[in-house]
């Protein structure tokens, strides 16, 4: 019989690494305005191909007032990949970019002076087989479907959501459902480093009906998708 691979055993990838004030989970978009130095560099690497398939490591920094990353105890473990799908240049050299997220990853070592920006080895994190058990997934993500229709039905216009596709996969669903929930740094952290596809589904159920029920009790609603914040701004700090 093989003996299961160990952690010391895992294969490692060498990644660019863009540390930000929030959690990119897998098959979601992110698009950035990239105007700090060491990012434009970033994003010409990415364009030129000298990033191997324009792929980045998108991880949370664990302290909104992070300046300087130097270390790993400054950033959470667990991190998702994204690629390169769209890049505008601007006439002063920022970028206007999107992303698609891809994969999620385990932070092993960072590099802080091979390159103008961070480099990290990481390890891929695969999900935990999920075994059938009559019907149960099935029942779990009709569940799931209708809280996030809730929090959408009161967060939203009705243009600015739609439901999931019917053809997205358990082990999928629960990333696509956050996606349209303002859900704080820390509950979607929780999502991306939950390895059970169930367990993801159930936990992302529960913060869409929290949240649901916030909303509906503060009688308010957050600002509709297009008009948030620019997430790299606060984030490119460092």
């Amino acid at each position: 019989m093989t003996e299961p691979e160990s952690e010391s055993d895992a294969t490692t990838t060498i990644l660019p690494l863009f540390p930000l004030q929030t959690v990119l989970l897998p098959g979601t978009n992110l698009p950035l305005h990239i105007f700090e130095p060491r990012y434009r560099q970033l994003t010409a690497d990415l364009v030129s191909g000298t990033v191997p398939g324009r792929e980045f490591g998108v991880v949370a920094l664990r302290s909104s007032l992070t300046r300087e990353v130097r270390g790993l105890d400054q950033l959470y473990e667990i991190g998702c990949s994204t690629v390169l799908r769209e890049a505008k240049r601007l006439p002063d050299g920022r970028f206007d970019v999107v992303t698609q997220a891809q994969r999620r990853f385990r932070l092993r070592e960072l590099d802080c002076v091979s390159a103008p920006y961070l480099i990290a080895s990481v390890e891929w994190i695969d999900d935990d087989p999920v075994t059938p058990a009559g019907g149960m997934a099935e029942r779990l993500a009709t569940v799931a479907r209708a809280a996030h229709r809730r929090y959408c039905e009161t967060a939203w216009r009705s243009d600015d959501w739609t439901a999931p596709d019917p053809d997205t996969t358990i082990a999928e669903l629960a990333y696509v459902l956050a996606a349209d929930c303002l859900l704080p740094l820390e509950d979607r952290q929780r999502l991306l480093e939950e390895r059970h596809p169930l367990r993801r589904l159930r936990i992302a159920c529960r913060l869409l009906t929290r949240e649901a029920g916030f909303l509906n009790t503060l009688g308010a609603v957050p600002l509709p998708p297009g008009e948030l914040t620019d997430l790299s701004r606060p984030a490119s700090l460092n």
